[in-house]
């Protein structure tokens, strides 16, 4: 059947199948988007020292086009849950993967610095606002009970996006000449428009999001948001958006170049170390979602901003030659990074009502990514070594955005 089920299932993989047909479908478009944005992401940091040697850029420009992505991702994916409320979770998706696979292509064509800038921040548009349409998708066709986990598979197709962005990085880093390369890693960014038709033929709004758009005055409203009874939400949620994101980009942005430059790692050897933090993250997105749902929403989040604060400044202080210990360590820091995401999409969609569930996870969300998206500049002015700890800074913010927030776990969504 197509609605939700609500009878008891404790088969593994329940939470799939609870979903329904329909909630099914919309799981897979919402899981391929994530995967797909995190693909293109990855395009800009695995490439980046090769874009700094063929630019002759400084630290700081490398970093200021991490962050500028970031920043005006903050603007796609406010806009994209604002749409989201208004013409529907569904369509805003298609927009915002259209949005970000136009963009990515275009910055394989990029003459000079100035136009590869303008095109990064043109594709954080569709970037920031795939998330806040698909992470709303899904949890609204999820059983209360599930709905940390499901969610949290999505978020674990950022893991797979990003390792089949490193296994494309080192096939054509291989093949090409690091002047070409680069190039070609953007152009391998028009994959995700297969997927927008796909999810125009197949995927449809939840139920409770079609009848809130049908029946609400107020929907798709920042100011909605801004009211009594939501403003204290508004404003830890992106408090806690932020500190989680800015420890994120920090390492995100300047980890491949920091292996090949402090650490003297060949291409070959700096896929093999992301492997293991890789594989550590989706194993980090999936543990992360099934502890939502078992320990609660901010207890995980404590749990984890701890661990990878502390790993993180661990993996930047391992001594010269210790590149083993490097290797090894890169497991446990994707995994604690990518599990305090887990809740994000479950969280984020239990704090606000349905009519303005997309607005009020996309003006979080990306509120806090893009004040977390300064984090990167100040690494690339700083230097992209010790100066890491800096993300470190944020996890502790995070903790502190938690004392503000309530208990969500088991709420049904209204």
């Amino acid at each position: 059947m197509d609605a939700t089920a609500t009878t008891e299932d404790t088969r593994p993989f329940a939470w799939f199948r609870t979903l329904g047909s329909r909630g099914r479908r919309a799981f897979v478009g919402a899981f391929g988007g994530y995967g797909l944005d995190s693909f293109d992401y990855q395009t800009l940091p695995l490439g980046l020292a090769a874009i700094t040697a063929y630019y002759g850029l400084s630290g700081g420009e490398a970093g200021l086009l991490g962050t500028t992505t970031l920043v005006v991702s903050a603007i796609g994916g406010i806009g994209a849950g604002i749409l989201a409320d208004r013409i529907g979770r569904v369509r805003t998706l298609q927009l915002t993967i259209a949005m970000y696979t136009i963009f990515t292509v275009l910055c394989g064509f990029a003459p000079n610095f100035e136009t590869l800038l303008v095109f990064r921040a043109l594709q954080g548009l569709g970037f920031g606002g795939e998330w806040a349409a698909g992470a709303a998708l899904v949890a609204e066709y999820s059983q209360a009970k599930y709905r940390g986990r499901t969610v949290a598979f999505v978020q674990s197709a950022w893991a797979v996006g990003w390792a089949l962005s490193v296994v494309v990085y080192t096939v054509v880093f291989s093949i090409w000449s690091p002047d070409v390369a680069w190039r070609v890693m953007f152009w391998t960014g028009v994959i995700p428009a297969l997927l927008v038709l796909w999810v125009r033929r197949n995927v449809q709004d939840a139920p409770v999001a079609e009848a809130a758009r049908a029946t609400k005055k107020e929907r798709g409203s920042l100011a909605g948001i801004f009211k009594p009874d939501l403003l204290r939400t508004t404003f830890f949620a992106a408090l806690l958006a932020t500190g989680v994101q800015g420890g994120y980009y920090t390492l995100a942005t300047w980890l491949p170049s920091y292996l090949k430059t402090t650490r003297g790692l060949t291409v070959i050897g700096t896929g093999g170390y992301l492997a293991f933090l890789i594989s550590g993250a989706f194993i980090g997105y999936v543990t992360g979602g099934y502890l939502t749902d078992l320990l609660g929403r901010k207890k995980t989040f404590l749990l984890f901003s701890v661990l990878s604060a502390g790993l993180i400044v661990a993996y930047t202080q391992i001594p010269a030659g210790a590149n083993t210990l490097v290797l090894f360590l890169g497991f446990p820091l994707g995994f604690s990074m990518s599990a305090i995401f887990s809740g994000f999409g479950a969280f984020l969609a239990e704090l606000y009502p349905s009519a303005l569930r997309g607005t009020g996870q996309g003006f979080t969300y990306n509120l806090g990514r893009a004040i977390g998206a300064t984090f990167p500049a100040v690494v690339g002015f700083l230097g992209a070594g010790g100066a890491m700890v800096f993300g470190a800074v944020g996890y502790g913010i995070a903790v502190l955005a938690l004392l503000g927030l309530p208990e969500t776990r088991g709420r049904e969504l209204l």
